[in-house]
């Protein structure tokens, strides 16, 4: 997922799929370990993806912030 589509997102939609995103990663792992999947590359792309995610809810959060104070 790119960045320019979740910041279009509202700040539930991005809790909500980053709660799955880490879902999805957890049961990745769990299958890596007993040799299931075969996408390995799979599993970086779920980790940049929950980055982008939580540096968009950063930012939502410091914007929030700033519009507070002044």
């Amino acid at each position: 997922m790119e960045a320019k589509e979740l910041i279009q997102k509202t700040e539930s939609e991005l809790q909500k799929i980053l709660k799955d995103s880490r879902e999805k990663l957890r049961t990745i792992r769990f299958n890596l370990v007993g040799a299931k999947v075969k996408n390995v590359r799979e599993i970086r792309h779920l980790r940049k993806d929950i980055a982008r995610i939580m540096t968009v809810l950063k930012m939502a959060r410091i914007e929030q912030s700033k519009s507070i104070k002044k």
